[in-house]
């Protein structure tokens, strides 16, 4: 098993560590429905997640970063690989031990327009929660639910409001203060900007690092944005068909990318300076992501990278500490120095 973990020397407290995840989803086919294969949505990935920190995740669309998060959360059950978190294994607990622990692991999912439920109103969307597990009678939730409103940046008043009444961005916001509900440790943020307009982005992203910073909250954030992820993250995972392929903090990342497929997404982030812009050099990747369901032999990337060699295309690279802190899965990446 490969196992990719920060140094342990001067480092944070590790709220979540991730060993070897994998979800596969099966593929069923025929009047029996016999098993002909499995989509690998996430591969074998393995991480730590420090306490008060925001690990950004990012990738192209079906690289997994969203089953990931779900996954970490067990919103879908692992198909293999251990999830500590607090050091608890949750992969293994059982629904009520792990309906203890959900209280700490929340979730803000992509689309403010379909998570929420049009039939209810903020009032309760937002207490809910509290409702599940017992922790308030009626009135001590509808006290709740007005602090929680007002520590996301909306008018208390707006309780007995249902969400057709709302934008975009307080609709997110009203999902944002039921994930606070239960004042949990870590929340995975799956794309909370991405149905937002761009003038909306900065005020969400602002809100979660002011939260941050008052709660102490952990982060896992997944987006697109590359120019965001860079903004809000202490450090970045890139994903790449269901597996980690670089991992290092967000300075680094962005200005010595070790990885192909890293250099590439990079390439693409728009610079405001026509000047610059036109002088840059943009890589454009051949081809299609290959098929979760079918990936390649060897590296995943070996079918639409630019520098590929032979072997590449035959031999899986171990993701391995090529700097401090600075993780790489490509044979054309070695450690700066062997060490003895």
């Amino acid at each position: 098993m490969i196992e990719v973990a920060t140094n342990d020397h001067n480092t944070p407290e590790v709220l979540l560590r991730v060993k070897n995840l994998k979800k596969y989803f099966p593929i069923h086919r025929g009047v029996f429905q016999r098993h002909v294969g499995d989509v690998k949505a996430v591969d074998g990935v393995s991480f730590d997640v420090y306490r008060g920190e925001t690990l950004g995740v990012v990738g192209e669309s079906g690289c997994g970063k969203t089953t990931m998060g779900r996954t970490i959360i067990r919103i879908y059950e692992p198909t293999e690989g251990q999830v500590y978190f607090d050091g608890t294994d949750i992969a293994t607990l059982k629904s009520r031990e792990m309906r203890e622990l959900r209280r700490s692991m929340q979730m803000i999912f992509q689309d403010p327009y379909a998570s929420l439920n049009p039939r209810m109103s903020v009032e309760r969307i937002v207490g809910e929660p509290l409702e599940v597990f017992h922790l308030a009678n009626k009135e001590e939730r509808k006290q709740r639910v007005a602090r929680l409103l007002e520590l996301v940046g909306l008018n208390p008043n707006f309780m007995t409001r249902y969400p057709h009444e709302f934008s975009g961005g307080q609709r997110q916001r009203i999902g944002l203060a039921r994930s606070l509900a239960l004042n949990p440790s870590l929340i995975v943020c799956d794309e909370p900007i991405s149905a937002l307009d761009v003038s909306i982005q900065a005020q969400v992203i602002n809100l979660l690092e002011d939260l941050q910073e008052q709660l102490g909250l952990t982060y896992i954030f997944i987006a697109h944005d590359l120019s965001m992820v860079r903004h809000i993250s202490n450090r970045v995972a890139v994903m790449y068909l269901g597996k980690i392929v670089e991992l290092t903090d967000q300075d680094t990342l962005y200005a010595n990318p070790l990885h192909p497929y890293t250099e590439a997404l990079l390439s693409a982030i728009p610079v405001p300076d026509p000047i610059v812009e036109e002088q840059r050099h943009r890589i454009l990747l051949e081809g299609d992501l290959p098929s979760p369901a079918n990936p390649p032999k060897g590296c995943n990337f070996s079918t639409r990278c630019p520098r590929k060699v032979d072997i590449c295309s035959e031999v899986e690279p171990e993701i391995v500490e090529v700097e401090p802190g600075h993780f790489c899965a490509c044979h054309l990446v070695q450690p700066a120095a062997a060490t003895s």
